[in-house]
Parts: structure tokens; sequence; C-alpha cells
């Protein structure tokens, strides 16, 4: 299949993508940002009773099978569950595994657009590597893909656009908003009037929601006398709301989660200081997997200006590249005509 626009945000978290789907509206997906080595014998292929699992285990790079997918286990040995938490994760193996995921869930062969986030910190050192190393012809392994272009652009930026994608005459030159990424690794935030992003108070840093997670985890670990690594089922269980089960009790989380407050007011305040007095700020749009968890902390910093929690904080970016993408490209188009 082909398609115009192909838009991707491989999460250190969760990896989403969106494009146009035949009827016009948006189609999403979404799975973790997981690509473990796949193993050598699967076992699970010799029971006729197993229910059918959505793991590719074919994504191959440099002759290395990974699997990726909806149900890849959130478990593992010695907690290697293929998560990469680096600043120089879309370098990776593992990111590009996640990415033609992606793709293939998807079932595009031809993208026109291929349209990337990043964080706002490593733009000046990935964008161009991400540009070159994903445009033309690949095989990894289930089928080929062609890219024509790609684009890569901040990850919150993608929120903002998805956040004023209803709502043009809020968003206009003289409107200035903050945004708020929080990620699985890094925590990212724009400073815009309209859609001119202001670079002196746009940037980011690690420091997203694993680092909640981490913090619960060592917290456990000294009260259990036992090493917690399970970060990836401390995440699912915050999400769900419910218990974290570990040698047979269940803990509820929300004790050790208010315990992590100082840990988030880190983040902040480094936030605080680059942005500065937010007075003609028109509202702060949090989005992300893990605002949830900084909402609290960034009310306390800034306890006047209106705070937006963006529908779909998870999938805001990937929607907010495939919007950008498709606006790029009508331009190119028309240009073209003229």
């Amino acid at each position: 299949m082909k398609t115009s626009v192909f838009a991707v945000d491989v999460g250190y978290g969760n990896t989403k993508y969106a494009h146009r789907a035949a009827n016009g509206n948006i189609a999403t997906g979404m799975f973790p940002s997981l690509a473990p080595v796949a193993a050598s014998v699967a076992l699970s292929d010799y029971d006729d009773r197993r229910q059918d699992r959505k793991v590719l285990a074919t994504i191959i790079i440099d002759q290395i099978e990974y699997e990726v997918g909806p149900d890849v286990s959130l478990t593992a040995a010695y907690g290697k569950t293929g998560r990469a938490l680096s600043d120089d994760f879309v370098l990776s193996n593992n990111y590009a595994a996640l990415l033609y995921g992606a793709i293939h869930f998807a079932g595009v062969t031809h993208i026109e657009r291929l349209v990337l986030g990043l964080p706002v910190h490593n733009m000046p050192k990935y964008s161009s590597t991400l540009r070159d190393r994903f445009t033309g012809t690949f095989d990894y392994g289930p089928g080929r893909v062609t890219i024509d272009r790609v684009v890569v652009i901040p990850q919150p930026l993608g929120s903002l656009v998805a956040a004023s994608a209803n709502r043009q005459n809020e968003f206009g030159r003289d409107s200035a908003h903050l945004v708020i990424d929080v990620g699985y690794f890094t925590t990212d935030w724009v400073y815009a009037n309209g859609f001119t992003m202001d670079d002196k108070r746009s940037d980011g840093i690690q420091g997203g929601a694993s680092q909640i997670y981490q913090r619960i985890a060592a917290l456990l670990s000294k009260e259990q006398n036992e090493k917690v690594k399970d970060i990836e089922r401390i995440d699912k269980a915050l999400r769900e709301r419910k218990p974290f089960f570990f040698y047979g009790s269940d803990i509820d989380l929300e004790p050790y989660l208010e315990q992590s407050q100082p840990v988030i007011a880190g983040v902040v305040d480094v936030m605080q200081n680059n942005v500065g007095e937010l007075t003609n700020v028109r509202s702060i749009i949090l989005s992300g997997g893990g605002g949830a968890l900084y909402a609290s902390g960034i009310r306390k910093a800034f306890p006047r200006v209106r705070i937006e929690v963006i529908d779909s904080p998870c999938m805001a970016n990937a929607k907010g590249f495939l919007i950008v993408g498709e606006a790029g490209l009508t331009r190119e188009r028309a240009t073209a005509k003229a």
C-alpha cells in the first residue's frame, strides 16, 4: 500500500504511528518500544492451544532478528526487555526495528513523506542522520518499503499542532502557548507564539516517566530487601491503577509515587528556569504518556496559567506529525503546479 504521509513517534516508552485511511480518517496504532532479540526456538509454536500473538519476530537489522509488537513481553530475565534508554537511541538497531515494525503493522510499502520526531535537545545532533538513514528502499525481513523523503521535527510541535487542529483562532501569531511533552525518558517543552517556536525558551532534558518508575523501584527494593527491576510492570500498574504484584503480595504504588515528587520537582525546576514567567501565555498544553505523573508538579510551578491535558496524550505527537507532513506536501504540490 502506498501512502502520501506516514508519521511515526518512536518514543522510549511506546511507538505510535498515524496515517490517512482510505475513508479519510486518521488511522493510528501503538505498541511498546521493546525490541528484544528473537528467541532461536519459539516453544509456543508447538502449543496448539496458544492464541496468536501480535508479535512481529522478523524485523531484521544487520542480520539480527528482533521481536516488536503489541504483545511483546514486558518481562525478561534480569530485566533485559529490549528497552533502550540512552540519548543516542535514534542511532540504535532497536529504533530501526521499532520504526519498521510500525510500517509493517500499518501495511505500508511506499511512503512519499515519512515524518519523525526528536527530543528538542537532540534536533541539531541527529535530525540529518535520521533523514539520511531512512531515505531509500529497505528490506527489513517481512517485506520491502520505499521512503521518498524523511522530515524530522521537534516532538512537542506535534502536540501543538494536534491541540490546534480544531481551534485555529486560539493559536494566532500573537497567542503564546507552552507545550510540555512528558515522555518515557525525556521531558521536552516548546514555547511558541502561534506556530513559531522560541528557541531560547524551548528545550528538553533527560527525566521523564521512567525516572519515576526507577525511583519507585529503588524505594521498593529498599523496603523489600530485594532488587526490583520490573519498571515495565510498574509502568503498567500505574497506568491501569492496579496494585503491583511482587512475590505474592499486591502493593499499592500510590504512596511510592508521592515519595517520588522531589524527582518530578527537579525536572520542573529546570524547565521553569528556562521558560521564565508565563504572564502572556494563554495555556500550558500537557502531552505525552507521562503527563499525568507530572501534572501536579507543573500546576504548583505555574498556578495562574491554564493547564490543558490534550486528548489522547500518547497519540498526540503522531497525529500532529501527520498533519504537519500533509500540510507540507500540499504546499509543495501547489508550488509545483504554479
